[in-house]
């Protein structure tokens, strides 16, 4: 989710027992690299392990005591931070201080029954934040340009998510029907499957999914795809979704068994739905802010309002 094109990589990977860093909420680039274990070769994931061990240390050395502590050579560890997508040691480097820096104290801490509001306030909250730092940190804007150059164009424009994912699609549908472009949100596998098969080139299709490997999200992004159709998929890199994508704008947040991690998570992608919507807004021009504050003005006769989303 940085700057770079994140390399596709399996996100079953098995979890790396230090998913904190004294206390604090994990960055987004170590789940990254944690996700992506399986597929570095075997050089390359002594230096991912190094690296997840002691992060803070990470940030603090230099290349060379870096290799030494993964018992490889510095080419290596070279290697390694391209194999992310980071041109080198120090681009890889200054973004995992970024991640450190952002993370709020006692994030990771799971709300208790003893929790007192406050304690319930600062945990939820914190969590929240950091969510929302580390995908202002590390969300792909060479992606989210290419995402808007798709919309700008595309004659129908249609959202499918399931579970968790489907209230998203739903709230961007809501968001996006203001653009003039006709537009749908579908939740059932079987309906976005049909409506998938009927697609066309021209139309564009929003695949959302928190996880990346439902497969009927992933039949349905197929089925777009063979029509001509562009796909855009909010998900995590590596995933068999991911994989479908016409423009993939990876989100790849950390997943473990609290059952309030989902919570947060979405958050984080209905701020991209927010992005994409308004980028669009403004990147239809002048004309189009006109047609909606007259449609404001019109609805203010019965006392409606428009809801904009760009004032």
């Amino acid at each position: 989710m940085h700057g770079k094109t994140v390399t596709q990589a399996r996100c079953n990977a098995p979890r790396n027992p230090c998913s904190t860093i004294a206390g604090r909420l994990t960055p987004v680039l170590l789940d990254s690299i944690r996700t992506q274990l399986d597929s570095l070769s075997k050089s390359e994931k002594k230096v991912a392990l190094a690296v997840l061990d002691q992060p803070s240390a990470t940030v603090s050395q230099n290349i060379t005591a870096l290799a030494k502590s993964a018992q490889v050579s510095e080419p290596t560890v070279v290697r390694f931070c391209r194999t992310l997508g980071y041109d080198g040691w120090h681009e890889f480097k200054l973004k995992l201080a970024q991640g450190l820096a952002l993370a709020l104290p006692g994030a990771n801490e799971q709300p208790t029954q003893d929790d007192l509001a406050a304690d319930l306030v600062n945990k939820i909250c914190s969590r929240s934040i950091n969510t929302l730092l580390d995908l202002r940190n590390n969300l792909n804007p060479e992606a989210v340009q290419r995402a808007l150059d798709i919309l700008s164009r595309a004659k129908k424009i249609e959202f499918y998510g399931q579970g968790t994912s489907g209230i998203v699609a739903t709230d961007a549908q809501h968001k996006f029907f203001r653009s003039g472009v006709p537009t749908v949100a579908y939740a059932d596998p079987a309906i976005h499957s049909i409506a998938a098969s009927l697609l066309h080139a021209g139309d564009a299709v929003v695949a959302i999914s928190q996880r990346g490997n439902n497969s009927a999200l992933v039949r349905s992004a197929k089925l777009a795809r063979r029509g001509g159709a562009d796909v855009i998929v909010l998900a995590p890199s590596g995933t068999p979704l991911a994989d479908m994508a016409t423009v993939l704008i990876p989100i790849d947040l950390v997943f473990n068994i609290d059952p309030y991690t989902p919570i947060s998570a979405r958050l984080a992608y209905l701020v991209v739905i927010d992005v994409l919507a308004v980028g669009l807004a403004l990147q239809r021009g002048p004309e189009f802010r006109k047609k909606m504050q007259n449609a404001q003005k019109a609805l203010q006769e019965f006392d409606m309002q428009f809801d904009s989303f760009i004032g």
